[in-house]
């Protein structure tokens, strides 16, 4: 069985959020992957992006992911919404973790990030086309990964209850914690 849970799916989906109430109710330390990403660069994303570019950011996403998922002791993991399409992302993903993709519709998305939010998410902030456009665009090129997770969530307000049974039916969490 696994014994990491990894929270996947686009920029607004909930992953932060479902992933600290899941870490809650099953006793187990959460993870963030874009702040363990932070951490280790010593820097926020943006200025990342800005500094050294995407494609150095996505290798850094890569290791730390694979830092993360090593831990012995189990987790739950809020992976960045471009985690699992970089650096077979999603298949590190799936081999160390259960994944569960939350699938929002895209206008759930849009109300959820607002202006303030975006500045944050630097592939989102520079969305000259606008941010419906940006999300529908990335969410239609990420759909192949995220469709590889093991669990799925299309409910735009999963909650930690409704989570319970899918959760048992795929081993989570394993019996030993």
């Amino acid at each position: 069985m696994s014994r990491h849970l990894s929270l996947i799916g686009m920029p607004g989906a909930g992953k932060t959020t479902l992933g600290q109430a899941l870490a809650v109710h099953f006793g187990l330390p959460f993870v963030d992957l874009d702040a363990e990403i932070v951490t280790r660069a010593g820097q926020l994303i943006p200025a990342i992006f800005a500094q050294q570019g995407e494609a150095y950011f996505r290798q850094l996403e890569a290791d730390t992911l694979r830092a993360v998922l090593a831990r012995p002791a189990p987790l739950v993991l809020a992976a960045g919404g471009g985690t699992p399409c970089f650096h077979d992302g999603i298949a590190v993903l799936n081999q160390h973790s259960i994944t569960l993709w939350l699938d929002v519709p895209v206008p759930t998305l849009l109300a959820r990030l607002q202006a303030t939010e975006t500045a944050r998410r630097p592939l989102l902030s520079q969305a000259p086309e606008g941010l419906e456009t940006r999300l529908r665009e990335t969410l239609t090129a990420r759909t192949q990964f995220y469709r590889q997770a093991r669990l799925r969530c299309a409910d735009e307000a999963c909650t930690v209850a409704a989570l319970l049974p899918l959760l048992a039916g795929a081993g989570f969490p394993s019996p030993a914690v």
